[in-house]
């Protein structure tokens, strides 16, 4: 398997356990010091990522993890795609898409989800040259 595809296969792992709500499947795809960048710029540590279902603040309904592409550098790997979500945080609508980075660490014997960042997918407000 090359590491494309255990970056995809990761990735895939980690979208059904946040529709599951899976905790400890959550917990062992991720690096003990993961950070989460949210799409409106606030950071959550691992712990605060996992307590959003422990607590009952985040449900999750659908998520869908698509049009990925993955670079791999050495032990790194960043996965940039589109996460698509039906989602409610404390009653409240949480839908989207959002454009995610994923970034990737391999320790010798398993890659594991170091980091993601998310944000809104808007317009590029200028029209670079064409070169």
């Amino acid at each position: 398997m090359t590491t494309i595809d255990e970056i995809q296969e990761l990735g895939a792992r980690w979208a059904a356990a946040e529709q599951r709500a899976d905790i400890a499947e959550l917990d062992l795809i991720a690096t003990a010091d993961f950070t989460l960048v949210g799409p409106l710029g606030f950071v959550l540590d691992k712990r605060q990522w996992l307590a959003r279902y422990r607590v009952g603040g985040l449900v999750t309904k659908t998520l869908i993890w698509h049009d990925v592409t993955v670079r791999e550098y050495g032990t790194t790997a960043v996965a940039v795609g589109v996460h698509t979500q039906e989602a409610e945080f404390q009653g409240t609508s949480a839908d989207g898409s959002f454009r995610a980075t994923h970034i990737y660490t391999h320790d010798g014997a398993r890659w594991a989800l170091a980091g993601m960042h998310l944000s809104p997918i808007g317009a590029m407000p200028f029209q670079p040259p064409a070169s």
